[in-house]
């Protein structure tokens, strides 16, 4: 969306979804040119925090495009994506670029949503646990259990991202319930534990409810679901049930 239709998306929105739900928190994350409509769009006393896409690795210097952790910080963001399988297909980010991205954002104060996931090919070779895992540990690679405690993770089978298809929540639990395991390896249990696993794989208001029922699927990474204001708050809604 850009800034008008940002604007116009917190003007529709319901005002349930501007309460805050007990337990629940919600976020959108627009791209970079309309960061600045989310923020002063939101109604007064909104629950819904904004985030960014994708943030550079550095303070400062000559990066014609891109955009600093401070500069979020300036507008506002509480939250920033990192690692989305479309930034590793299309734009060649690997673990060790998103690493550096994710201690930039911890060290700015803002809260990393660490993507991984597998592709379809990788998911019939049966790679997607040893996919998911190279992904998880290089992208966290160096931090203390007290920086992990203050990331989000975002599970993404990235073949059912827009496609329709959906994992179904036995599928979605077992991955979850692997990320959980490994996070314990790479941490310790009590973290592990501690830290949101969100799934990203098409969900919607038809299938939420399901899918956050699992035991470890803690939230969603929304992406054509969201784009609907009645749509968004009823999966915020959804969300508060759990």
């Amino acid at each position: 969306m850009g800034p008008k239709e940002t604007a116009d998306f917190f003007a529709q929105l319901d005002d349930d979804s501007q309460r805050s739900y007990p337990g629940v928190e919600a976020a959108v994350c627009p791209p970079f040119v309309s960061l600045p409509s989310a923020l002063t769009s939101r109604k007064p006393g909104s629950s819904v925090e904004v985030g960014a896409q994708n943030v550079h690795f550095e303070d400062n210097g000559a990066y014609t495009g891109e955009v600093s952790t401070a500069m979020l910080n300036e507008l506002g963001c509480k939250f920033v994506i990192l690692g989305h399988s479309e930034r590793r297909e299309y734009f060649g980010e690997d673990d060790t670029l998103i690493n550096k991205k994710v201690k930039k954002a911890l060290e700015a104060g803002l809260t990393p949503i660490v993507c991984v996931g597998e592709v379809l090919e990788e998911r019939k070779k049966d790679m997607h646990f040893e996919v998911v895992r190279t992904q998880t540990s290089g992208s966290l690679a160096g931090l203390s259990p007290s920086d992990a405690a203050k990331i989000v993770i975002a599970y993404e089978p990235v073949w059912a991202i827009g496609t329709g298809e959906t994992a179904t929540p036995e599928q979605a639990q077992e991955m979850h319930s692997f990320l959980r395991s490994e996070l314990a390896g790479l941490f310790d249990q009590s973290t592990a534990d501690g830290i949101c696993i969100l799934y990203g794989g098409s969900m919607n208001p038809g299938n939420a409810d399901e899918l956050l029922g699992q035991p470890d699927v803690d939230g969603g990474l929304i992406g054509g679901a969201s784009l609907k204001p009645d749509s968004f708050a009823e999966l915020v809604s959804i969300a508060a049930k759990q």
